[in-house]
């Protein structure tokens, strides 16, 4: 398994756009994506921080149900 880097937010949300996620709205320092998957949204909230710490990465792929691998494809 390979490890979370550390990105900016930038190549995350253009990572995240590869994989078919679109951003619905910018509020602050927050960009919120979504992305259905048949009748389930699935909702995130990228922050705007150069680089994002890896540990929050690790969350929203979590919480996106992205493999760690697929989403270094998408870079």
């Amino acid at each position: 398994m390979s490890k979370v880097p550390s990105l900016s937010y930038r190549q995350i949300i253009n990572a995240l756009r590869r994989d078919g996620w679109v951003v619905v709205r910018q509020r602050g320092s927050h960009i919120r994506l979504q992305k259905n998957i048949g009748e389930k949204t699935l909702k995130l909230t990228v922050p705007a921080h150069t680089p994002v710490k890896r540990s929050t990465l690790a969350h929203l792929l979590k919480q996106g149900e992205i493999d760690l691998d697929h989403f270094l494809k998408l870079l």
